[in-house]
């Protein structure tokens, strides 16, 4: 069965029972065919964006409490 997440525009291949009418030519065969919004390809915790969008969230947080002090600090 082939899988394809259209967020990514990935395509899988793997063994699964879930049932299709859909048929895709992958790799010279015919597979089961079906479409996905989301899978390790496209969602955040798998990419590392949401870290990233955390981790900059954090940082002006940060800057927010405690910038005054360090630009102080540096005069």
């Amino acid at each position: 069965m082939v899988f394809h997440d259209t967020s990514a525009d990935a395509y899988f291949k793997v063994g699964s029972t879930i049932k299709t009418e859909k048929t895709i030519e992958y790799e010279g065969e015919i597979f089961p065919y079906v479409t996905l919004d989301v899978s390790s390809q496209s969602h955040p915790f798998y990419t590392g964006k949401q870290k990233m969008i955390s981790q900059e969230g954090k940082t002006a947080q940060f800057q927010k409490r405690f910038g005054r002090f360090l630009q102080s600090e540096g005069k």
